[in-house]
């Protein structure tokens, strides 16, 4: 079988969720099945590291395609062409985004709809484009996988396509994610955070992420601990808006607030491993991979109570709500004030973490693959 494979987020050192799921469940599934033959399809000169095994051939199918016009172009104009020279049985698509112009069959993966129900938190072309495609996307592909529960009943009901046809794939966590030792925690606090324990924040700087009511609330925690807690985010200021700073401008603990940038995976572990606790407080997400990688190190958590968050975390966070600067100060306090309430949620965390790895996803995924053969 020759199954074309969309690696359009296979970037170096620039992936983030979409592109740690393709390749994470690629690799093992390349690996696992050399009797079919893999066309990774780039839209830009590719790094050589994405290649995981002989059965891989990789093309580079311009036009670059980073916003949408070159969308357009890219999945409606040259993929056609593309399933037609290989002769493709299938196409997955990581992203979710389909041609539709083509005949192939096709399995999308579509993470979350966030933008139907955040619209405004995206740039107008970009939201016109998501909310016009992909409600065709659903309907056009036959099968479609999603990362939650939560996902797989937005996307039913939003889309009006059957639960049947959506599987669910759940997300992993990277195998370097594992506690640090008393002392590596210390010479990282020294290194991050001016040697302060500190809550933290891992992703984009985007609105969704709730980024100011994070901010408000841990001016909130810092006005009633006398403690010097810091608030480290650990992300790209990509999508930094004029709210987020004007409420750090007026925080009167802003100056424990510590912004790294964008970590290497390397630092990304090491800051995870000796945090206080994650914050992982957003408005929308259709997993939180952040969530089983502080669970993988030892390191509690505190997340929203809607959308998938519940579902991924289960009984071993902290859940407040994202809507509130108050709802989450109190669960850093809760935090803050018990090491029995930590422990316990870090001996929960170890049980639930083991309900996901790549592994898994791997696996989820192929069977999803053989379900769209046999459609």
């Amino acid at each position: 079988m020759i199954i074309a494979v969309n690696a359009r987020m296979l970037v170096k050192n620039k992936m983030e969720g979409i592109g740690y799921f393709t390749y994470e469940s690629m690799i093992r599934i390349t690996q696992r099945h050399p009797e079919h033959e893999f066309k990774f399809i780039f839209d830009r000169p590719y790094d050589s590291s994405f290649l995981f095994s002989d059965n891989i051939t990789p093309l580079v199918v311009s036009p670059p395609a980073r916003h949408p016009l070159l969308w357009y172009l890219w999945y409606e104009q040259s993929l056609p062409g593309v399933f037609k020279k290989i002769k493709a049985d299938l196409f997955i698509s990581t992203d979710g985004y389909l041609s539709l112009r083509s005949r192939q069959k096709t399995l999308a993966v579509i993470h979350d709809i966030n933008f139907e129900h955040y619209p405004k938190d995206l740039p107008f072309f970009n939201r016109i484009y998501y909310r016009h495609y992909f409600p065709l996307y659903a309907k056009e592909a036959q099968r479609i996988a999603t990362v939650s529960e939560y996902s797989r009943t937005d996307i039913s009901k939003t889309y009006h396509v059957p639960e049947s046809k959506i599987d669910v794939v759940y997300n992993g966590a990277g195998e370097n994610f594992a506690p640090v030792s008393a002392n590596e925690a210390e010479s990282i606090r020294r290194k991050f955070s001016n040697g302060k324990p500190f809550f933290l924040f891992i992703g984009a700087l985007h609105q969704r992420k709730n980024i100011a009511n994070l901010l408000r609330a841990f001016d909130l925690f810092r006005s009633q601990v006398t403690e010097d807690y810091h608030l480290l985010l650990a992300g790209s200021k990509r999508w930094w808006t004029e709210e987020m700073e004007n409420v750090l401008m007026n925080m009167n603990a802003r100056n424990a607030v510590i912004f790294t940038g964008r970590l290497s995976d390397e630092d990304l572990q090491k800051v995870t491993g000796a945090a206080f606790a994650l914050t992982y407080v957003s408005n929308f997400e259709g997993f939180g991979i952040p969530i089983i990688e502080a669970f993988r190190c030892d390191v509690p958590v505190i997340t929203s109570n809607i959308t998938s968050m519940p579902e991924i975390a289960g009984d071993a966070a902290i859940l407040v709500d994202p809507f509130s600067e108050q709802s989450i100060a109190e669960g850093m306090i809760k935090m803050y004030a018990s090491k029995e309430l930590r422990d316990s949620l870090i001996e929960k965390g170890r049980i639930r973490r083991e309900a996901f790895s790549w592994d898994k996803t791997a696996e989820a995924l192929w069977s999803s693959v053989e379900k769209t053969i046999s459609c």
